[in-house]
């Protein structure tokens, strides 16, 4: 390259603040360079292949491996390696649907969840099931753990003492989002 230019070796790494030794210097491949790290690498996968970089090299480190954590972290992103982050599940888009109260009885029942704690520390759910038009309680079930099965048995009940009403409006809790429920539901 400097013959093209027409300047000297040391003109030229004066230009670019480059030691003459440097220049002269043969390089060498990452590859090599880090050919350990590369071995304790590879036999980490062979083990453990969902392990992330973090939980590697403590690991590593506890074993007595003297490396640099910048130095297996460049190792271990030049082999490809990095796992993207896991993202939060997602839930389904549905429509809003604005909230608005009509005034007739039987007309819309709204269901939701509460949980408390009892002295002795257990933990108690209840589901509450209210008439929008009066917001009164058509009923209150109380349990440890109510499932899907146990709301729809529920809400069957007071189906038959009350009447159906034309919608129901939950939130979206693993309960009211299962199968068995909005199955329950379209029925």
């Amino acid at each position: 390259m400097t013959e093209e230019k027409g300047l000297s070796v040391s003109r030229a790494c004066q230009v670019a603040r480059l030691s003459r030794a440097a220049y002269y210097k043969p390089g060498t491949s990452w590859a090599e360079r880090d050919a350990g790290v590369i071995a304790a690498i590879n036999a980490a996968l062979a083990e453990r292949i969902r392990w992330g970089f973090r939980k590697w090299y403590d690991r590593r480190r506890n074993l007595g491996h003297p490396w640099n954590h910048m130095r297996v972290h460049r190792v271990y992103c030049r082999m490809k390696l990095n796992l993207p982050r896991r993202a939060k599940r997602r839930l389904p888009k549905r429509d809003r649907q604005p909230l608005f109260v009509v005034p007739a009885m039987n007309t819309v029942w709204a269901l939701d969840f509460m949980r408390d704690t009892l002295y002795e520390g257990r933990v108690f759910r209840t589901l509450n099931v209210i008439d929008e038009a009066n917001r009164g309680g058509l009923g209150i079930d109380i349990a440890t753990s109510i499932p899907a099965v146990r709301v729809v048995a529920f809400v069957a009940q007071l189906i038959d003492l009350h009447g159906r009403p034309q919608a129901i409006r939950c939130d979206n809790g693993p309960e009211l989002t299962s199968e068995v429920f909005t199955a329950w539901c379209k029925a």
